[in-house]
């Protein structure tokens, strides 16, 4: 049993500290709100998630 490897958790590495988001925004939309997000986030060549980050960024 000398030669016993460890296991590895199962899943992604945690990012390092401040990496991480921590909050989370629901939003309800309609079917076709939807749409026209991922229409322009795949236009732009993103994620959902990087789009509408990039619109808030914009507005701020």
């Amino acid at each position: 049993m000398t030669g016993a490897k460890k296991t590895r958790k199962p899943g992604r590495p945690k990012l390092p500290k401040g990496n991480a988001k921590a909050r989370y925004l629901r939003v309800r939309l309609t079917a076709s709100e939807l749409r026209a997000i991922e229409t322009a986030a795949r236009a732009s060549g993103q994620t959902v998630s990087e789009w509408v980050r990039g619109k808030i960024n914009a507005t701020s």
